[in-house]
């Protein structure tokens, strides 16, 4: 029975733009989903015995990176790097989504070869979850020769997600706009690379290539690893219903002035968060977290707002039952905090500053999987964990 209560909550943030802030002081969880979220006296925690005293920090959705490129497993032969994923989860991420598979040694490039791999990561990842992390994978890259069955096949399969169109070897936007037209018919989220060349054989790609392929998310506007120009930002807000997509692989400067732009046009809700990792930068456990801190630093972003772009944001796109701080939901959970010796005092002033929060505990399907990372600096609070 995956049961447990959080008391002594300074802040909850629910990840929800609409309502980010909950006035609660108490979360309780059954079954691994949240049963109660509100004062202690009022949340049923009849027959619990697994109890967080969180001491006054704050509590958050866990964080959902959209954008990574796993391979099989808990290792990346781009760094040649073990437990990356266990890293990351340790930087309080609990739900990863592919935005491919490129990384895999030779990996095929005809249409059989790249539908078998897409389906063999979704059913690999399906049926293993490295540290406990949600990992969504299976993220077709798009190769000429693939035909509108193909999709069904992917579907029927499971796979609900398209790759970074551009890094693969479909080039014409026509042809990618078919693709995304048969995949999106089949309720797959499909994914565009944006900006300059990341990896051999990908490319640039402007406002003009996505505007034509109309994808559900404008990858790494900011650089992964070269930003877009603003405007084309802009025409892709304006032309398109595409999220945009803020990375820490890209380029800061430009990760803030999109935050700003978004929050002037009051379009926070289709911005989210990933790291694009592993990537030639390496493997970034605390990269949500950075982003995260960049977006209300340097953006000017509320700091429960910028956590609602790395969660509840990324859970709607994919229709997931999580990322949000609400009843019913699979209890997956961040306690964070100031970091000690930091010049605020809580994880929200943490992130205002452009600091990174300490990470406390992660909760997963009502789970813990750490009461102490082994990546982010000591919490200012002490927090209780008598599980």
């Amino acid at each position: 029975m995956n049961d447990l209560v959080i008391k002594g909550i300074g802040t909850v943030v629910s990840g929800d733009l609409d309502a980010p802030l909950v006035e609660a002081n108490t979360i309780v969880v059954r079954d691994g989903l949240i049963s109660a979220v509100g004062a202690e006296a009022d949340c049923d925690a009849d027959g619990i015995t697994k109890v967080i005293d969180a001491g006054g920090a704050t509590v958050i959705p866990g964080l959902h990176d959209n954008h990574v490129h796993p391979v099989i497993g808990d290792f990346t032969p781009r760094q040649r790097t073990f437990d990356f994923i266990d890293s990351c989860m340790h930087g309080g991420v609990s739900t990863m989504q592919s935005a491919g598979e490129p990384h895999v040694p030779g990996r095929p490039t005809d249409p059989a070869g790249v539908k078998a791999l897409a389906i063999l990561a979704h059913k690999s990842f399906s049926n293993l979850r490295p540290s406990g992390v949600k990992v969504h994978a299976g993220a077709i890259l798009l190769e000429e020769g693939l035909v509108e069955a193909d999709f069904d096949d992917l579907a029927a399969a499971g796979c609900r997600l398209v790759g970074e169109i551009g890094i693969s070897g479909l080039k014409d936007p026509v042809q990618a706009a078919q693709m995304t037209r048969w995949a999106q018919a089949r309720d797959m989220r499909v994914m565009v690379h944006t900006g300059g060349a990341s990896i051999p054989g990908s490319g640039v790609i402007d406002a003009d290539f996505v505007g034509e392929v109309r994808p559900d998310v404008a990858g790494h506007v900011n650089g992964g690893p070269t930003a877009l120009p603003i405007d084309d930002v802009i025409r892709i807000l304006d032309e398109t219903t595409a999220h945009i997509e803020l990375v820490h692989n890209g380029n800061i400067v430009s990760l803030g002035e999109v935050a700003r732009l978004a929050q002037e046009r009051d379009e926070l809700h289709r911005v989210v968060i990933g790291t694009d990792c592993p990537a030639g930068s390496g493997v970034q456990p605390l990269g949500i977290l950075r982003v995260m801190s960049y977006v209300a630093s340097f953006g000017a972003v509320a700091p429960e707002l910028a956590v609602a772009m790395a969660t509840g944001n990324t859970a709607k796109l994919h229709n997931v039952n999580r990322g949000i701080i609400r009843v019913g939901a699979e209890a997956d959970l961040a306690i964070v905090d100031a970091p000690m010796g930091s010049q605020a005092s809580d994880a929200l002033g943490a992130l205002a500053i452009g600091d990174t929060m300490a990470v406390a505990g992660l909760i997963i399907d009502g789970q813990v999987k750490f009461s102490k990372s082994r990546n982010t600096p000591p919490a200012t609070r002490t927090i209780s964990f008598s599980v």
